[in-house]
Formats: C-alpha cells, sequence, structure tokens
C-alpha cells in the first residue's frame, strides 16, 4: 500500500471561530471550508500551550510541552528530541517547509543567521520567522529583493493598532503557497511520498493584511460585532488578565483596551478577518495544484493553527498565560478523499498533541517509545470508538511568553466537555467556568461555593493529567 502524502498547513494565532464552516458568517473561505467538505471538521481541537513554541514543539513531537523542555518563547528545543517529520523522513519521506518553524530562540540581536535546528527531517527548509527584515537569511525577504520589492508596512490613517502589509502577489503567506506549490509539481512524476510544511506567519498581529482583502470589510465595519467583554468582568478573575487588559504582555503601548475605541476593535478584527481571506485564497491554490498533478487522492491534508487569539475577548488582545477558549481553542480539519469519510463532524475533544502518532499511523510506521499523543487516525477513518478518544484537556503555560510586572505566568489548566478549571501556580488564584450555564467565560466560579465540589473533582483530574506529562524515556528495559 502506498503510504500518503501529507499537505500541512498551519497557520499562527489562528482562533476556532474565523472560518465559514466554523460558522463565521463574515469571512470568505470556500477553499478551507472545502476541504472540511472532503473531509472531517474537529469543533473541539486545542493545542497544549497558547504560546508559539511550545505548542508547535508539543503537536511535531506528540509530546507535552514541559516533557519537550521546549517550555517557553525564546527557548531552544533540546536536540534529543525527535520530530515527527524526523520520523517519516526516516521511512522515505521527502519532506519540506516554507514558513516559521520557532522551535528555538529568534532574536535578532543574537542570531544573525535565523533559527537554530536540530535534525528535524526537513531537506527543503525555506525559513522565514516572519515578514520583517530582521535576518539576511530569511527566504521571503529574498524573494522580495529578487522581485525589485521590499517590505514596508503602512499603518491604516494613523492607527498603530493596524497596518497594511503588501499586496497579495507580494505577501508572504503567497511566498510559503508558491514553495508548497513547487515542491508538490516537482514530485508529481516520483512514487515515494512526501510532507511539506506551509507554516504561514498570519493571522498574527500586528494585523496587517493585503489592503485588498481588508477593504470589503471597511465598507460593512459598523456590522462587525465587538470583542467579548462585559464591564467589570476581571475584577475577579487573575492578575495576568487585569494586567493585560492595559497592554498586552504588560506593555501600556501594546493593544490597551480601555484606551481603544469601537472603531478601533471592529478594525482590528475587520483586519484579522482579511488576513483570514487572504490565507484561504492561498489554500485554494494549494488544492488546485495536488488536483492537477493528480496528487488530491493520495494526499492528507491538515488545514490548523498552533494558538489562538485572544481579539479583545474578556478585554485582552494577543496571547499569554490565559486559557479562554480564543486561546486555546483551534481550527483542525483533515482530508484524505476516499480514506477519510467526506463532510463529517466530530465534537468530541482533541489535543494537537495527537497529531504525530495519527500521522505515523497512517503510513504505518510504528509511533516513537517518547510520543504521548493518542492516534486520531481510527476515529477519522471510522473504525474505532468515536466517544472513548478523550475526557478532558490539558494545557501549560510556564512563563512561557513575557514577564508582566516581574511575575511569572505559571499556569495549567484542564478542560471536560462542561468545565474548566485554570490554576495560577504560586499565586492562589485561579479560574472555574461552567461552560454549560456561562459558554462565554463571563463569571468566574474559582470562589463561588456553590461549586466547591466541581473545584475539587477538577482539581483532582488536573493532578492527574500534570502526572502524565512525566516523560516515558527511558523506557524500562528490565525487572530491576
Amino acid at each position: 500500500m502506498k503510504r500518503p502524502n501529507i499537505l500541512w498547513i498551519c497557520t499562527d494565532q489562528q482562533r476556532f471561530d474565523t472560518l465559514g464552516c466554523y460558522q463565521n458568517e463574515y469571512v470568505k473561505t470556500p477553499n478551507i471550508d472545502r476541504l472540511a467538505k472532503n473531509g472531517m471538521l474537529f469543533e473541539n481541537a486545542f493545542c497544549q500551550s497558547p504560546v508559539c513554541t511550545p505548542s508547535r514543539a508539543s503537536f511535531l513531537t506528540g509530546r507535552y510541552p514541559r516533557t519537550t523542555r521546549a517550555r517557553q518563547n525564546g527557548q531552544d528545543i533540546p536536540r534529543d528530541e525527535v520530530l515527527v517529520t524526523r520520523m517519516l523522513a526516516d521511512a522515505g519521506y521527502a519532506c519540506g517547509l516554507s514558513g516559521k518553524l520557532h522551535l528555538s530562540a529568534c532574536s535578532p540581536e543574537k542570531v544573525i543567521a535565523g533559527e537554530r535546528r536540530i535534525n528535524d527531517g526537513y531537506t527543503q527548509f525555506h525559513w522565514s520567522m516572519h515578514p520583517h527584515p530582521d535576518w539576511p537569511t530569511n527566504e521571503y525577504i529574498q524573494w522580495l529583493h529578487a522581485k525589485g520589492k521590499a517590505f514596508a508596512p503602512v499603518s491604516f490613517q494613523d492607527n498603530q493598532f493596524v497596518q497594511i502589509g503588501p499586496e497579495s502577489a507580494n505577501h508572504q503567506t503567497t511566498w510559503c503557497v508558491d514553495k508548497a506549490v513547487g515542491f508538490i509539481e516537482a514530485h508529481e512524476a516520483f512514487t515515494n511520498p512526501w510532507l511539506f510544511s506551509v507554516n504561514t506567519f498570519d493571522p498574527h498581529h500586528p494585523f496587517d493584511p493585503p489592503l485588498e482583502y481588508l477593504i470589503p470589510y471597511m465598507e460593512k465595519l459598523e456590522q462587525i460585532p465587538l470583542p467579548n467583554y462585559v464591564e467589570g468582568e476581571l475584577k475577579n478573575k487573575p492578575f495576568f488578565q487585569q494586567c493585560d487588559h492595559h497592554g498586552a504582555y504588560g506593555m501600556s503601548n501594546n493593544y490597551p483596551y480601555p484606551k481603544m475605541s469601537d472603531y478601533d476593535h471592529r478594525l482590528i478584527r475587520a483586519s484579522y478577518w482579511a488576513m483570514i481571506d487572504h490565507i484561504d485564497r492561498q489554500v485554494g491554490r494549494l488544492i488546485d495544484t495536488l488536483e492537477h498533478t493528480g496528487q488530491m487522492e493520495d494526499t492528507i491534508v491538515i488545514s490548523m493553527s498552533d494558538h489562538g487569539e485572544m481579539l479583545g475577548d474578556h478585554g485582552i488582545y494577543l496571547k499569554g498565560p490565559h486559557f479562554y477558549e480564543p486561546a486555546i481553542h483551534v481550527p483542525l480539519i483533515v482530508s484524505y478523499p476516499g480514506v477519510i469519510p467526506a463532510n463529517t463532524r466530530y465534537h468530541g475533544l482533541v489535543e494537537l498533541i495527537d497529531l504525530a502518532p495519527t500521522l505515523l499511523e497512517a503510513a504505518s510506521i510504528p509511533a516513537h517509545p517518547g510520543i504521548q499523543g493518542k492516534s486520531l487516525w481510527s476515529l477519522l477513518t471510522r473504525k474505532g470508538d468515536n466517544a472513548s478518544h478523550r475526557q478532558s484537556i490539558y494545557c501549560e503555560h510556564y512563563n512561557a511568553s513575557f514577564t508582566q510586572q516581574g511575575k511569572r505566568g505559571f499556569a495549567t489548566m484542564v478542560r471536560t466537555e462542561r468545565y474548566k478549571l485554570v490554576t495560577y501556580h504560586e499565586r492562589n488564584e485561579g479560574e472555574l467556568y461552567d461552560l454549560h450555564t456561562d459558554p462565554n467565560e463571563t463569571y468566574n466560579r474559582w470562589d463561588d461555593a456553590d461549586y466547591f465540589e466541581i473545584k475539587l473533582e477538577m482539581f483532582s483530574l488536573l493532578s492527574d493529567r500534570m502526572a502524565g506529562t512525566v516523560d516515558p524515556l527511558p523506557e524500562r528495559t528490565a525487572i530491576w
């Protein structure tokens, strides 16, 4: 049996409710919606950290962030971690990437050559951490220069909350897809399987879509809903949320919610959705390439994101030690014509850590002994017990992003179908939400006596899930 090709599309900072197939009535995403119609859409997929590096290290290894030791941005993943792309490459896959990987520290001041790599399995590595010209090895910037262009975003009407990015033809998302298209077309005449990771920077802030995608939203800006925020809701919520309410990452000039107008909030949301629309247009090019090269039927296509974006909900922008649904609930669609039943939806809980073992099982490759995720393959192919995959979600933030006012964000979360508990270690603070009665997560029940028994049960579950992050390596090899 021929092993499937794998086209792995991973956006950056895309929350779950940003696609037509996830009931967003404003965006225009016919291509990603088409992937959903041709495969399975996961209604409740969650990342294991609300920040880039720990989340990516987790789903690329099938191990929890604390287990990989890549717990925070600005940290190098240890060299002995084994990525699923390395395992696939060892089994004969040709692996390529365009865009960001972000498993190691990326600092223009300290890392002139770009991102340090481990033995990741990618033989074609077209790296662009982000569109800005911070590294000479940023291939997107090299591509622009070859076209006689320069990356020069402009602020929107002197409003620094939103910028206008390059037109679509010169956009980093377009460049990422160009590299993937060339890779896919080059493999048309070959029989060995391949994997290509399309890792766009969008829809990450600073919210800079091509102008041609923003204009349609500007024509109906007043119709765009304001963020989900109830005045005063943060009073009984943890310090980090109260801090970031006045500026993301604790920085007073970084999307300070109280100083922003309704126009600002709507404009940012419009820009974010415009970036999604542009991504979808480029995904359409990928689908067209698979079809005209005759590889669509042989290819697993994954469309997902590494984590979400607060987008002003609960009075907060961007990300941090926050575990609201917009921060950790991500889109996940998997298509494989003829193998994964078309137009199916799975409502149960899944973790992104489950993707690595899924791809290995799909390719008939034994799972690495260090993997902690649970394969979704029997669920995707409708050959297993769909109800028993996961009963809870575990997520963590170990000082993963920034230090707000000198305080470290050490926090862990467990979520069931109904309840969510978050504890902020070292601070005696936390959150408890009843997602049935309060799906918007407005009312914190942490100190509510009526929820005392639920709180104890959720703490017990959190303890069990944290214990489950203990590294299974090294393996036991003898009786004593």
